[in-house]
């Protein structure tokens, strides 16, 4: 046996934050130290952020990088560590990982594949790192080596891949495997999408066994930039067996997830395992550096145990999870002095209260209240001795606003959630206001404003003469106003630009309307960690419905527009799988067969329209949580075109099907 402890760091990093960065990346080589770790992987870009767009540009960023990093080799005394930033080399920029060995800087390895889809822009500020290329860069007049290198360090060799080298084909691994590397270090900013950790520990598992080689993942965590989510979840393989995972969607700003491995065993799978037709690698890519690995007696080998890993089939304890760490760190990195929601007794703004309550009761279960707190001591009325209950009442306020359209059901709903969570409460009437507005107009245009002619502007401006009086309210508080708008809503613009859409955060922006109604019955009944809140028997029991015609009307939403399982079938087609009008009708076809053909056309019809119609309004949203791959969001996720031809032949096409 030679035994080694590892350590993978997930640090909950902020852009450009260069003293938190880098407190948090020496805190967790501290933390490491304690646990008796010797080798340590930190995340992807730590030091600067993942998330710094075109700020990478910018050359003081870079300066101040390399000094960060001169602050934190000292602190790596009798340990090897990775930390990743960016460097640029010939005028051009590259995403890196610096191997420290005992206080010294060994080197740096360059990302060869970056990430380009999606959420994903590296390929805008940084250069892909082409195999077998090496050079040096100069810090404070001393050259070190960056490029396509390995290390053997204290006789083990060390390899990286960094974060998308791992998923693609023809990764970095292979390579390593032909240079008998025992440890791939694969330092990562992996944002959450509901099921991911699943396919992270395929790639990590596989690596491990098909390589032959313990394999130590470390991931960024938490809302680093306001809109990606990271969910940490460090992993540990060795040889195709999984020894560690580490706690996911914590509110830690430093977690280590450590594990013993025997590189003995990986050297012996290599050996039974590889091909004589495989290549030797050039020496010119190894560093030799002398380490003396600590010993480590059998007995004293220990595997880390998972807190928490979610399992795909429990969707809702993922979005609960991701959501509130999401909106925690959101509020304390925007200082926001606490939360203000227009609480219309619907799904959507109940969600988002539910969500801002349980932000407190798991923030505190997760780290304790006094850290707590003093992660959010910008908010100076919080007191160690306040209760969960207390503290709701001062960080969460829920206005509801009604019009004489307006029914009693949502008035009670609204205000039975409110007391249930303990947050302040207020109802507003606001039919006064809207008669005013009203009238103003109509006798400046010179007729009455009436529901047979002027449906669309008598419902907006109920909605738009909400806004003033919320913002009223988050600019009294300091807080952050967040607006309450849905995936499925937004995808055919059903809202008023504005009025429900005004706020600063748009957190559930990419979630769609049925997983949300879902979500809701899901708390009411079974909840996260067995806490359910039965007040949301008054929303769940609505059909939902924004309440902006006069009564008799009946308005619901569905009615409106189409059914929601409907719309979300035609939008995931649509939108994510690139289907055309023709397309998405023969599957909903298929599957819809309680409505008719005509029926059916008329509502794929309607979606290409609206879709089209309405993406200047998807352009204003309040930036949103990216979740998964149906996000409409046009800065990060799904482009297109303002002004179109509005799919106007394939409709026609459909028509005449």
């Amino acid at each position: 046996m030679r035994l080694i402890k590892v350590g993978a760091g997930v640090l909950n990093q902020t852009p450009l934050d260069w003293d938190k960065n880098t407190q948090n990346i020496i805190q967790a080589i501290k933390e490491a130290r304690k646990q008796d770790v010797t080798l340590l992987c930190l995340p992807e870009l730590c030091i600067t952020g993942y998330g710094c767009e075109d700020a990478f540009y910018a050359p003081h960023l870079h300066e101040t990088t390399l000094k960060m990093l001169m602050q934190i080799v000292p602190e790596t005394q009798g340990m090897i560590v990775s930390v990743g930033l960016p460097v640029i080399i010939q005028n051009k920029l590259f995403n890196t990982a610096c191997l420290i060995a005992d206080a010294k800087i060994i080197g740096f390895v360059a990302k060869r594949f970056l990430a380009g889809d999606g959420i994903h822009y590296e390929p805008r500020w940084f250069m892909p790192w082409k195999q077998g290329e090496r050079t040096h860069i100069t810090i404070e007049g001393k050259n070190y080596p960056v490029g396509d290198y390995y290390f053997e360090i204290g006789g083990v060799k060390i390899g990286f891949e960094i974060c998308e080298d791992a998923w693609v084909a023809n990764r970095p691994g292979r390579y390593l495997y032909e240079a008998g590397a025992e440890i791939i270090l694969n330092p990562s900013a992996s944002h959450f999408a509901f099921g991911k950790l699943n396919v992270r520990k395929r790639f990590v598992l596989e690596g491990s066994r098909a390589f032959g080689v313990s394999y130590i993942y470390a991931n960024l965590l938490g809302n680093e930039a306001g809109r990606a989510i990271y969910d940490g979840g460090a992993l540990i393989a060795s040889n195709g067996e999984l020894l560690a995972v580490g706690e996911r969607l914590t509110f830690h700003d430093v977690l280590i997830t450590t594990a013993t491995i025997d590189v003995e065993i990986n050297k012996i799978s290599q050996i039974v395992n590889r091909s004589p037709f495989q290549k030797v690698s050039n020496d010119e890519s190894c560093l030799v550096v002398d380490f003396h690995f600590p010993n480590i007696s059998p007995e004293s080998k220990k595997l880390a145990e998972p807190t928490w890993e979610s399992s795909p089939t429990i969707k809702e304890e993922e979005f609960t999870r991701a959501m509130v760490l999401g909106l925690y760190d959101y509020l304390r990195k925007s200082y926001s002095r606490g939360f203000v929601i227009s609480l219309s007794g619907g799904a959507d703004s109940s969600a988002l209260a539910c969500l801002c309550r349980l932000l407190i009761e798991m923030g505190i279960k997760s780290i304790g209240k006094e850290s707590f707190l003093k992660k959010i001591n910008h908010i100076k009325d919080l007191k160690i001795e306040d209760d969960e209950n207390t503290l709701t009442k001062k960080m969460l306020t829920c206005v509801y606003q009604g019009s004489k359209n307006s029914g009693g059901v949502t008035l009670n709903a609204a205000e039975q959630l409110a007391n249930a969570l303990s947050a302040q409460f207020h109802n507003l009437f606001i039919g006064n206001l809207v008669e005013e507005y009203q009238s103003i107009v109509s006798e400046a245009y010179g007729r009455p404003l009436t529901w047979e002619q002027d449906d669309i502007t008598l419902q907006n401006i109920q909605a738009r003469v909400r806004s003033p009086s919320i913002w009223m309210f988050a600019n009294l508080k300091n807080a952050l106003l967040l607006s309450t708008s849905n995936r499925s809503e937004a995808s055919v613009g059903y809202a008023t630009m504005d009025g429900d859409t005004s706020g600063g955060l748009s957190p559930i922006a990419g979630i769609d309307k049925a997983f949300l109604r879902q979500w809701l019955r899901w708390l009411e009944k079974f909840g996260v960690d067995g806490r359910v809140i039965p007040a949301l028997i008054y929303v769940n029991e609505q059909q939902p419905t924004a309440e902006l015609r006069p009564q008799e009307n009946k308005q619901t939403d569905e009615a409106d527009l189409m059914p929601y399982d409907l719309l979300d079938d035609i939008e995931e087609l649509a939108i994510r799988d690139k289907k055309s009008p023709i397309e998405c009708f023969y599957f909903v076809k298929s599957k819809f067969t309680q409505y008719s053909p005509e029926q059916l056309k008329m509502w794929v019809d309607k979606f290409f329209r609206l879709w089209c119609r309405n993406q200047w309004k998807r352009e204003r949203y309040a930036p949103s949580f990216h979740l998964d791959d149906k996000n409409l969001d046009p800065k990060t996720w799904c482009r297109f075109p303002i002004l179109s031809g509005g799919f106007n032949k394939e409709l026609k096409d459909l028509y005449n099907l």
